[in-house]
């Protein structure tokens, strides 16, 4: 366990440069966490594509379609912010 630093003895550089510390660490841990759940999302929908988003090939009609586009439309907004294309290329 680490002690907390005194603020009535402490430097204030020495607290501002802890808080900087703390707040760097809680902001990775923030960030490690949504990572894990952004690779847990696309595993799932990468196994919902290799199993065909669950249609047979008998099935599919133009909703199937539809939803894929739907689907594709999603993706390509978050993939367009995430590169930098698109309405986000600038």
């Amino acid at each position: 366990m680490m002690t907390r630093l005194n603020p009535q003895t402490t430097p204030r550089h020495q607290l501002r440069a802890e808080k900087a510390r703390r707040n760097r660490e809680a902001a990775l841990a923030a960030f490690i966490g949504r990572k894990a759940e952004i690779d847990a999302m696309l595993a799932r929908l990468q196994s919902l594509s290799d199993d065909h988003f669950n249609c047979q090939p008998d099935e599919v009609g133009w909703a199937t379609v539809g939803t894929l586009e739907h689907y594709a439309s999603l993706l390509k907004r978050i993939t367009d912010s995430a590169f930098g294309e698109g309405e986000h290329a600038g």
